[in-house]
């Protein structure tokens, strides 16, 4: 099959053909009908500090996002059928270990990350874990299907904890409009928050940022240090009660909790290219903040709950929203430069070569 490689520790990646893979007894193989790329891509495509210490196994197909089509199904598999339409949990957890054994998957101690710790999806055909393959509506958009997983990133942000929290009329700050903090903005208002306030510096994403939803978008290059105090003063002063980070920029750690109410929630998901500097007394100790570090989806719960977000036709019409390019898998290094370069929100690529 044809499928894109990185073969060596620096940057791009090569179009090759490579072994049709066979899934094993507990494991389906599937067609691919559409990927996306994610930030963690461009990150490996571009061979950054973090791609350098984090992916261990060359060569290896790239990608994770997908929607796909089951056309084969290993000995064992028993939920699963050919033709099933599926998309990816893209953490596959060794269910072995203590935190898979108290309920916490999603922060395996040994996880593996398709297309950073194993073969990924940028590639005609793939093999998911039965228990990785989240089966989908048919009828369902294959381009907004394989967006599922960056989706509920944005829902575990919202939604982190074991009992559901109460969102209504709540404000809330999103720092950070790539696409998972733009998805995030449309989740917020379906949960019921009442204003959400955006921070974004691109003018791509402060239009998108609109366009999702938000009430207010807040550029940081213009307001500089009032910044934190701009959004107090949209929210009548005190600040938002739910703060998200997703840029990973060191300035919106300070911003996040300049901005949030005494007794607010923060959930970070933004990763930071180093070690970042915070004033703990005033931004969380005082201030009586609570703080959640978010990775991957809350499996299974949170992918219950994107199926029911992509029930409503008004949701998936803003969804469709970040999607600004369909390509070709062919064209996947032209799609790195218009995601590099800013040009593009997220990029659907679908499987003609």
């Amino acid at each position: 099959m044809k499928a894109f490689v990185k073969s060596q520790r620096a940057p791009g990646g090569e179009l090759r053909t490579v072994p049709d893979p066979r899934p094993g007894p507990h494991e389906v193989k599937i067609e691919v009908e559409a990927t996306s790329i994610c930030g963690t891509d461009v990150h490996i495509w571009e061979w950054n500090s973090w791609a350098e210490g984090r992916v261990k196994r060359l060569p290896m197909v790239l990608g994770h996002e997908v929607c796909g089509k089951v056309v084969e199904l290993g000995r064992d598999v028993q939920a699963l059928q050919i033709g099933d339409h599926v998309s990816a949990e893209t953490h596959i957890a060794d269910g072995t270990c203590y935190q898979c054994r108290t309920g916490r998957m999603h922060i395996c101690e040994n996880v593996q990350v398709f297309g950073v710790d194993r073969d990924g999806v940028f590639a005609e055909y793939s093999v998911l874990p039965e228990i990785n393959a989240w089966k989908n509506d048919p009828k369902l958009d294959p381009s907004l299907a394989s967006v599922q997983e960056p989706l509920g990133n944005a829902v575990h942000c919202l939604l982190p904890e074991d009992t559901v929290e109460d969102l209504a009329g709540k404000d809330v700050l999103v720092t950070g409009c790539g696409p998972i903090g733009l998805l995030a903005i449309p989740v917020a208002k379906a949960l019921g928050a009442g204003r959400v306030i955006a921070t974004e510096v691109n003018p791509l994403r402060i239009s998108l940022a609109k366009k999702m939803g938000a009430d207010r978008v807040v550029n940081p290059k213009e307001e500089g240090a009032r910044t934190a105090q701009v959004v107090r003063d949209y929210v009548g002063g005190q600040g938002v009660d739910v703060a998200l980070e997703m840029s990973g920029h060191p300035s919106s750690l300070p911003l996040v909790f300049e901005s949030l109410k005494p007794g607010g929630r923060v959930s970070l998901l933004g990763l930071f290219s180093g070690p970042v500097s915070l004033n703990f007394d005033d931004a969380v100790i005082i201030k009586a903040a609570r703080i959640q570090g978010i990775f991957g989806r809350r499996m299974f719960d949170t992918w219950y709950t994107v199926k029911g977000l992509l029930a409503h036709p008004s949701f998936r019409e803003k969804m469709e929203q970040i999607i600004t390019h369909r390509m070709p898998i062919a064209q996947l290094p032209e799609a790195m430069d218009l995601l590099t370069s800013l040009q593009a929100a997220k990029i659907s690529l679908l499987p003609r070569w």
